[in-house]
């Protein structure tokens, strides 16, 4: 029965300083991990100090309240979440406390996220050195998960697994009793501390004893593979090991204790480095070079299949991945060292040997950073790229990171496809090859009672063939809810009566994330996806999957429940650097406010849960979606292309149904209907805005009276900016490009259609303007959507004209509005057709380029460097590199970009509720950006959001539109102008 507390019961916490939640909607939050469970904790508390975990602790004990350390939430086998209390250390208990270069160590606590470390020990090292565990989800995982899960990572082929890096560990017993383990042994914290004094010598005594019980079980069952992660640790307890108390507690999953800081062991970083990329027919002829590969000493070998390829072009664009050879399966290669000339002929040396062996396809050196970039990103988002894939299909952890030793990989994944196919699963195989440790995500069907079965039946068949091949159930993630159960299939009766003894002796009253190797509950218990209800989610949108491929095909999903469920919390929402996404959850640094977090409240709304309930009239979904900008990063950046704009939108058009929404919602909601007045008597309008009244009308219009409004123009100073040619060219025939001038551009920035027109005519191209439709961006993002979808209908009917040419549309919002929204709201043959001639300007502007046009520059030659605010709809729909192709491809050779949400994102950052937030937001990448950059340097803003905010941020700074920059009428002393 789950466990249920009145939140009364946590008064004494509360009382004592201490961060209690109770409230549903954060049970909802932490649920769930990056697995394939969900268990509902009764309460989640973020301590601030190891005083409120001493505290809690005692609390947890007296009460009979079980705890679950958590740091990123991205356990992929379920051992971060359970029914008790959720202790999440990543958001106030993550200090580095030293780090000292000479003795080569860094004291941190259980909360720090790793990619942080390796930045601050770079940093205080001139990259020098580095904390080497590196798991692909180290931009959000925590020291604590790492030393829980004993988490490897791409570079494991050199430097082994986080316990080979850890000298000591701060801890918390069950009894709120604070003992440090060493390499060495165990001892009080405090030694002035009586009952921390007794009890490390205690347990001393037992865990001597427990070693000298199992000598032979130690040395024959344990460490036998590089990656031996199932069960507990216990050979490092040999005296040949000298006692190591704290290793042998690294991998033990918060089950014997509460890790709160460690003290870690630094490396040398190489200086030089070289990354090989090679392809292959399939993994196991990858996995034969394997041996070969190992002979030259690499840092990795990593390898991926091209299902996750593939999905990663159809969710970021072509360019997205870029250096791969030909094959249907590649390995990573990272040879290094401090000589470059060396590093690189010892590459072309394991070349030459791999060509003799006869399975390599193709393979190169890839000394391009941006090329290696690229290919690293691949197989750092592989396991969220291998969850919804671009054919439709979904695929689940459960057999996520089996081991063997190297040598024997490629027999083990050849008797591993023929389990799969006598099983009739497909499975996405990637991983640490050069560790023979593979991650593989495969087609079960949670949802059916019947798939659940043959996920039990498959796990304990692979698990007895990973073992004849003389391999660990786990060999990186730990063994959590999927594999505990299977433990006895790996190991002895004696050694699992001793890792319960192991248990025990820290955990007497089995209250530390029970269920976690030591009395197990069944696999298949506690599924996220078990009785969801499958009832019709009523939605504007058409959320249908790709081609109903996949484990749903046929099914009768509904098309809500299934994009909504897409999050299968591999948390890189939470990564603090990088990308786009999530910017209100680096604003706040809390679950709540990540893609993450808001995908599983979203899920639990699905279920009808006893967490959130009430449907589409659910106040924590609305409270849980009140600060998500609508950037739609997600939709790109998100591995599993979670697209939570378009889900907040639908359900904002449910939530206010019938009810009166926020006034911003009119006022600003609404801009595009305001703009055809305003436009009748702009200087009038201009007037009264900035004057005290202006004040007052924002006010009551529900806008910030902190932020700059824009200058209105008149409804046809648009047209007046265009060359007096366009008229004869379009009557001579249908132009070759259609130009959209958008209501933001009409409105507030006329300028830029004639700037637009000039560049498309200077490229040989006829321009014929369409402006009297809208886009329906701003009822899309407050979630208007019947009028969005009337108004979508419209510019269907206008723009649907028998051709293909390309429709160029200014705005980039607007753009992406037209060429996503559109085809999702309006279904037909119609809208479709006019999304796929949809352009935003910087992507017409590099096919231009690609055609052999180039801008005459003033002064004679392109700029040497120009600033780009990124354009968060931009970035996601029409691809990360939009601006930065386009400005490259015109000539322009150093392009900074601000790459990060600049805050406003449309109707956001005007919204009196949401400016401090929009700010916050902007330091993120703009402010910085533009502190940086001389008085007198423009910037490219593309969008009118992103002008807005530099025009906040530094009223005195100069804006351009990529049109504005290009246009053939500049000349050196003229400017463009984007204001009356």
């Amino acid at each position: 029965m789950p466990l249920t507390l009145t939140s009364d019961r946590f008064r004494s916490l509360r009382d004592g300083g201490i961060e209690v939640d109770t409230a549903p909607r954060r049970l909802s939050e932490y649920s769930y991990d990056a697995s394939n469970y969900r268990v509902a904790p009764v309460a989640v508390i973020f301590p601030r100090s190891v005083a409120d975990v001493v505290a809690v602790a005692r609390f947890a004990s007296e009460q009979g309240i079980p705890l679950v350390s958590r740091g990123g939430g991205t356990s992929m086998a379920g051992n971060a979440v359970g029914a008790g209390i959720v202790l999440d250390f990543s958001r106030y208990l993550n200090s580095i406390h030293s780090i000292d270069l000479a003795a080569r160590t860094a004291v941190v606590d259980a909360g720090v996220i790793l990619s942080t470390l390796q930045r601050e020990v770079a940093a205080s090292s001139n990259g020098t050195l580095t904390f080497a565990p590196d798991p692909s989800s180290r931009t959000r995982a925590t020291i604590g998960g790492a030393i829980g899960n004993d988490a490897c990572g791409n570079h494991s082929v050199r430097h082994g697994r986080t316990s080979d890096h850890v000298l000591a560990l701060d801890l918390v017993t069950t009894a709120g009793i604070r003992l440090t383990a060493t390499r060495t042994g165990l001892q009080a914290t405090d030694q002035a501390d009586a009952a921390a004094v007794t009890l490390a010598s205690t347990l001393t005594a037992g865990l001597r004893q427990l070693a000298a019980d199992h000598l032979t079980e130690f040395r024959l069952e344990l460490g036998q593979i590089a990656r031996q992660v199932s069960g507990y640790h216990l050979s490092h307890l040999l005296p040949e090991h000298g006692f190591d108390v704290a290793r042998s507690l690294v991998g033990s999953e918060g089950t014997c204790a509460i890790v709160v800081a460690a003290t870690v062991q630094l490396v040398p970083q190489p200086q030089a480095a070289l990354l090989l990329s090679l392809g292959y027919d399939d993994v196991v002829d990858a996995a034969r070079d394997v041996p070969t590969i190992l002979a030259f000493s690499p840092a990795a070998i990593e390898g991926i299949d091209e299902a996750i390829v593939q999905t990663m072009q159809a969710r970021r664009g072509l360019d997205s991945v870029q250096g791969l050879p030909a094959g249907k399966a590649w390995l990573y290669i990272d040879i290094d060292g401090d000589d470059p000339v060396a590093v690189a002929a010892e590459g072309e040396k394991l070349l030459a040997r791999l060509r003799e062996n006869g399975r390599m396809r193709a393979g190169r050196a890839v000394p391009d950073l941006a090329e290696r970039a690229s290919l690293w990103r691949v197989r750092e988002d592989g396991a969220g790229l291998s969850a919804r894939l671009a054919s439709g299909g979904e695929s689940w952890p459960g057999w996520e990171d089996s081991a063997v030793a190297p040598e024997n990989l490629a027999a083990y994944l050849e008797d591993f496809r023929n389990l799969m196919a006598q099983f009739d699963l497909t499975g996405v195989i990637y991983g640490h090859f050069g560790a023979g440790c593979m991650h593989v995500r495969l087609t079960f069907d949670l949802r059916s009672a019947e798939g659940r079965q043959i996920m039990d039946d498959f796990t304990r068949a692979a698990a007895e063939l990973v073992v004849r091949h003389g391999g660990s159930i786990s060999g990186e993630h730990g063994d959590g809810r999927s594999r505990s159960a299977l433990l006895p299939l790996m190991y002895s009766p004696a050694m699992m009566g001793a890792f319960a003894q192991f248990k025990a002796l820290w955990d007497p009253n089995q209250l530390l994330n029970p269920g976690s190797i030591v009395a197990p509950e069944p696999t298949v218990e506690h599924l996220a996806l078990t009785d969801v209800p499958n009832r019709a989610w009523r939605t504007s949108f058409d959320l249908t999957p790709v081609g109903q491929h996949g484990s749903e095909a046929g099914s009768g999903l509904d098309p809500f429940s299934h994009a909504v469920q897409s999050c299968v919390g591999i948390g890189r929402c939470r990564s603090d650097a990088g990308g786009v996404m999530c910017p209100s959850y680096r604003a706040t640094g809390d679950e709540k406010d990540s893609t993450r977090g808001r995908a599983r409240v979203l899920q639990d709304m699905i279920r009808g849960s006893d967490t959130v309930q009430a449907g589409w009239r659910s106040e924590d979904v609305r409270e849980a979606l009140d600060l998500c900008l609508s950037c739609k990063a997600c939709s790109s950046d998100c591995p599993a292309g979670v697209d939570m704009a378009t889900y907040k939108s639908e359900f904002f058009d449910h939530y206010y149904e019938g009810r009166l929404r926020p006034i911003s919602h009119y006022s600003l909601g609404w801009l595009p209907r305001w703009l055809k007045l305003t436009g009748l008597m702009a200087p009038l309008v201009n007037l009264v805005l900035s004057s005290p009244l202006g004040t007052l009308i924002a006010r009551l219009g529900g806008v910030t009276t902190k932020r700059r409004l824009p200058r209105f123009h008149a409804a046809s100073a648009w047209r007046r900016t265009l060359s007096p040619s366009l008229s004869r060219q379009a009557s001579t025939g249908p132009a070759d490009v259609v130009l959209f001038v958008d209501t933001f551009t009409r409105g507030f920035r006329p300028d830029v259609a004639g700037s637009a027109q000039r560049v498309l005519q200077s490229a040989g191209k006829t321009v014929e303007c369409s402006a009297e439709a809208c886009c329906g961006l701003t009822w899309i993002s407050t979630g208007q959507l019947s009028t969005a979808r009337r108004l979508l209908t419209n510019v269907a009917a206008a723009l649907d004209d028998g051709t293909d040419r390309p429709i160029v549309v200014l705005e980039p919002s607007c753009a992406a509005a037209l060429r996503k929204d559109l085809p999702e709201l309006v279904p037909t043959a119609a809208a479709r057709r006019v999304s796929k001639r949809i352009r935003s300007f910087a992507g017409a502007v590099t096919e231009l380029a690609a055609g052999g046009w180039q801008p005459t520059w003033a002064g004679g030659q392109a700029p040497n460097s120009v600033t780009v605010q990124a354009h968060c709809h931009e970035y996601s729909v029409f691809g990360a590199n939009a601006q930065k192709a386009a400005l490259t491809a015109v000539g322009i050779r150093d392009v900074l970009e601000a790459t990060g949400c600049c805050g406003v994102a449309g109707n956001f950052g005007f919204e009196k509720d949401h400016y401090e937030l929009s700010m916050t937001v902007a330091e993120q990448a703009l402010a910085p950006a533009l502190r940086a950059l001389p008085p007198q340097q423009a910037v490219l803003t593309d969008g009118f959001s992103c002008h807005m905010q530099v025009q906040q941020l530094d009223p005195n700074r100069q804006t351009h539109h990529l049109a504005q920059l290009l246009d053939p009428a500049r000349t050196a002393s003229t400017q463009p102008k984007d204001t009356p």
